[in-house]
């Protein structure tokens, strides 16, 4: 199998998921388009995964790149590749769907409890997941559900936190399961102009100290990728 990784920016790379798909045997491979890297063909891939960064979807004017990109998913989905997106990937999928992303009444960064939804709790992807899981967050945006896609889990600070379509082969997170230490120290390091006063917002020193999280992503992260090759 071959995975194929798109990243926005040096520092949000797929931690969690690259270490899962090597372990598997699977080729993996990317596309950084911060470095103005070309997009591969299709049939170069089996599973495409969308990762997070600063920047908006509706950005083009500043990153030109995001234009192709969102084609790019565009057809993905349409040759029914397994197409999941984290964070800002999850809100270009749901752009190409037709799913409005805006910004969130709350900006949401640190580690929030994740609710699954009904869906959710019957979904492929979570299966053996508990009702309410550990997470790690760093949004502002939200995504609205695109037409005929099913919304799986909510937090007290944004109600639209994953979403899947095309029979759960596209699966979309506004959360993080894929962060390791080391990852969330260079986003910590990048970005710390947004860790400002919030009511969802924590502290450099409060998302970091907690050393059993990453173990708990690393491990929840695991179990939705098993769950989605043996679905598919």
């Amino acid at each position: 199998m071959k995975l194929h990784c798109i990243q926005h920016v040096p520092f949000e790379g797929p931690a969690n998921i690259g270490d899962w798909a090597e372990n598997q045997g699977w080729k993996v491979s990317g596309t950084h388009l911060y470095r103005q890297e070309n997009l591969p063909d299709h049939d170069d891939l089996d599973w495409l995964v969308v990762m997070g960064g600063p920047m908006n979807i509706y950005e083009e004017k500043e990153y030109p790149w995001l234009a192709a990109e969102k084609k790019f998913i565009e057809k993905a989905i349409a040759r029914d590749k397994i197409v999941i997106g984290i964070c800002l990937g999850a809100q270009l999928i749901a752009d190409v769907l037709g799913g409005p992303v805006v910004r969130n009444r709350y900006k949401e960064i640190g580690w929030f409890p994740i609710r699954l939804r009904p869906e959710g709790a019957e979904s492929a992807a979570f299966k053996g997941f508990p009702a309410r899981f550990q997470a790690l967050h760093w949004h502002g945006d939200t995504f609205s559900l695109p037409p005929g896609a099913a919304m799986l889990a909510e937090s007290k600070a944004c109600l639209a936190q994953a979403f899947s379509f095309n029979g759960g082969r596209v699966l979309a997170l506004q959360f993080h399961l894929e962060s390791s230490m080391e990852s969330v120290s260079a986003l910590v390091e990048n970005c710390s102009d947004e860790l400002v006063d919030g009511e969802y917002i924590q502290s450099a020193d409060a998302i970091l100290e907690k050393k059993e999280n990453f173990s708990t992503i690393r491990d929840s992260m695991r179990l939705l990728l098993e769950n989605m090759k043996k679905a598919f």
